[in-house]
């Protein structure tokens, strides 16, 4: 299947400012995230392709490629197409024409890069405030320690496989045709290993569960993706071990709410304190605490801010802020006394103590003017 726009993919149009291609990325990747879809089969799949259109979006020279080739500029990756990948890309097809004159071939012989390997890590809001140090349990293809990875038992190398001569295939001849196929004997690594180690069954690696320690830095966000390099699955034939990759999801937190750097916390104040104005005291991410004055008059929804008490940044030193969105609380459960002093205190009241009501009055009334003056 033909792959999505990227930019399709994150439902934002091309020419998208760098701050509109980040706040779709954390829309789309916190509504596809796996643990939150268990039930729908598609969500993984959405949520990698997501992850894939912001690696490339986000970073400008990667965008600039994309804009002007489309895929095709990414070789089929997301980290771009390199000399490596284009010399590779021709020793292949050089061995597949003419391997059999030049000596039977090698290729079957070449060390395998070990596979890549994902870990979901969920962590709270704090931790990715301050980073962590975390202990991840891994299960995995790891190098055998009996034999150092050679599948022998007594740690010799493999010997040339004797029925395709080391190039891991085989040919027939089928009337006009010749039909190239793995080799049977070797199935296509293109040696043979005449002893194998008892321990890993001739394959060089064992499966086990081993610890690991990773740095998750200050900063991360649901959908930052960490590689940790050579601590993927190991190599064949002493092959390299591949990257282990770290996708961070950050839980919700029931005090604060993200939005890149910046954080909210929802203040309740009461309404003579919303009145009258007076300081209060209100949590930061850090664990400590600030004072804040809430202005005589304050409405609900009104903002203070708080200059860098809000997240830091992954790859600067930048600080966010913390908004205070402040909640006006009606009184409830009043006592006969109270509903008198507020019953006197509303006799009391004038215009210009509800600006607001004032105000809404005067244009309902102009309305209904309006209406019957046809």
């Amino acid at each position: 299947m033909a792959k999505r726009d990227y930019y399709d993919v994150l439902g934002v149009p091309r020419g998208a400012s760098d701050a509109e291609i980040k706040k779709a990325f954390r829309r789309k990747a916190r509504e596809y995230h796996p643990d939150r879809n268990k039930d729908n089969p598609d969500a993984e799949r959405i949520f990698k392709e997501v992850s894939e259109a912001n690696d490339i979006l986000k970073d400008p020279e990667k965008k600039a490629a994309y804009d002007r080739f489309g895929h095709a500029a990414f070789d089929g990756n997301s980290s771009g197409p390199t000399t490596t990948d284009f010399a590779s890309a021709f020793t292949n097809i050089f061995d597949d024409f003419f391997g059999d004159f030049a000596g039977g071939g090698q290729r079957g012989r070449r060390a395998v890069r070990g596979s890549d390997l994902r870990y979901d890590l969920r962590i709270p809001l704090e931790t990715a405030f301050s980073g962590t140090e975390e202990k991840l349990s891994i299960r995995g293809s790891t190098t055998c320690q009996q034999c150092d990875g050679t599948g022998s038992r007594d740690g010799s190398e493999p010997s040339g496989c004797p029925t395709c001569n080391g190039r891991g295939k085989v040919r027939a001849q089928q009337g006009f045709f010749t039909v190239e196929r793995t080799c049977p004997t070797c199935r296509g690594q293109g040696s043979v290993i005449s002893d194998p180690c008892r321990f890993c069954s001739g394959s060089g690696r064992q499966e086990r569960e081993r610890q690991l320690s990773v740095r998750v830095p200050a900063g991360v966000e649901t959908g930052t993706r960490i590689r940790v390099a050579g601590e993927g699955e190991a190599g064949l034939r002493g092959g390299p071990p591949g990257d282990l990759y770290l996708f961070v999801e950050v839980a919700d937190h029931p005090i604060f709410e993200r939005d890149g750097m910046d954080l909210l916390c929802r203040v309740p104040v009461s309404f003579v304190q919303a009145a009258l104005g007076g300081d209060i005291e209100v949590p930061t991410i850090d664990g400590g605490k600030s004072r804040v004055g809430i202005p005589p008059g304050t409405q609900t929804g009104k903002r203070l801010r708080l200059r860098s008490k809000g997240m830091p940044g992954l790859r600067d030193h930048r600080q966010g802020d913390l908004y205070l969105e402040v909640s006006v609380e009606t009184p409830v459960d009043l006592t006969s006394r109270q509903k008198e002093l507020l019953r006197q205190f509303d006799q009391a009241s004038e215009d210009t103590n509800n600006p607001g009501i004032t105000g809404f009055s005067r244009t309902i009334r102009q309305f209904w003017d309006k209406v019957t003056q046809g």
